[in-house]
């Protein structure tokens, strides 16, 4: 009886160790099964890129069978990583998808990362820069676009004020809390991080919105981006990643502070400070108004394009639908 009782145990052991080594062998088969591809930033991390952070921590990509890659730009930008095929995925903006078209460059939009253009002109409250025409006479310091003129100009002429008696320079990489003190007025900011930073350094800022002054200017920036190729070779890894960035958003959107505490994680020389109240300032900002996040409208597109067109900065006129998709975009 002793001898049964043991057989039957041991039968039983070594069924626990098969199905143990199956699923060890099974889990490090799905590790390899996973398709590996990269999504390119911008810039360097930030609370505009936390949904893809969540994503990868929270196995968001690997449910969608995706090992994803996030990697800073380099020498290239995102646009021209996956224009020519080096990544699958970037963060753009609408602005340059829009001029990479007009040249011939199938880059399309897939997903709105913030529903509303957040940027605006930062001044130091004692520069009293209010509106555009307080631009008369100042130092704007910028990255050498062409649009940041044409920007510039649109608003001042809202106001009758005159583009030209603007001093425009180049920063480069200067920060705009070292510029300000040093050779510009004003300056170009996204508020959830450069605004926000100035809140917790206890400086106080005035802000002139773009979308205060023209709808045409309230587009889609930051964005989510592919290729034409992608799209058409492959759909179903386009709509895996989407899928899982949306998951990821929507995360950051309803739990700011742990999706903070997961970018902190991940690039822990970030001020946790700034993360913490940048990520709070945007969660209510990624979705806003529309039915889901990422959604993008056609009219915003084109509206934007016109204001681009008409201001010198395209050479013809962009075919907006071809420029974006909300296909891929979870339902």
């Amino acid at each position: 009886m002793k001898k049964w009782i043991i057989a039957i145990c041991s039968l039983f052991m070594i069924a626990g160790c098969s199905n143990s080594n199956s699923a060890s062998e099974s889990k490090e088969k799905d590790k390899h099964s996973l398709k590996k591809v990269s999504v390119v930033l911008d810039w360097t991390p930030n609370t505009n890129h936390t949904g893809l952070y969540v994503a990868k921590e929270k196995g968001y990509f690997k449910d969608e069978g995706l090992d994803v890659d996030i990697i800073m730009p380099g020498d290239a930008g995102a646009d021209q990583l996956v224009a020519s095929g080096k990544s699958e995925f970037g963060v753009s903006y609408q602005e340059s998808i829009t001029q990479a078209r007009i040249q011939g460059v199938p880059l399309v939009s897939i997903a709105a990362v913030i529903q509303h253009n957040t940027s605006g002109f930062a001044s130091p409250a004692s520069k009293n820069i209010v509106s555009p025409k307080d631009f008369v006479g100042k130092t704007y310091g910028g990255w050498g676009s062409p649009v940041e003129k044409s920007v510039i100009s649109s608003l001042m002429k809202k106001e009758n004020a005159d583009v030209n008696k603007v001093s425009i320079v180049n920063m480069g990489d200067t920060d705009f809390f070292t510029a300000v003190k040093r050779d510009i007025d004003f300056a170009w900011i996204y508020y959830a991080w450069t605004g926000v930073e100035a809140e917790l350094r206890g400086e106080k800022l005035n802000m002139v919105y773009l979308t205060d002054y023209s709808d045409k200017l309230d587009y889609y920036t930051p964005v989510l981006a592919t290729n034409e190729n992608m799209i058409k070779e492959n759909p179903d890894t386009v709509q895996a990643f989407v899928k899982a960035a949306s998951k990821g958003y929507e995360f950051a959107i309803k739990h700011p502070s742990d999706a903070a505490d997961i970018l902190i994680k991940d690039m822990p020389d970030l001020d946790p400070n700034l993360v913490k109240k940048s990520q709070e300032w945007l969660a209510s900002k990624y979705q806003d108004d529309a039915p889901r996040w990422g959604e993008q409208k056609q009219k915003v597109w084109e509206n934007y394009a016109s204001w681009m067109f008409d201001n010198g900065l395209l050479e013809k006129k962009l075919d907006a639908k071809k420029a974006f998709t909300n296909k891929f975009l979870p339902q």
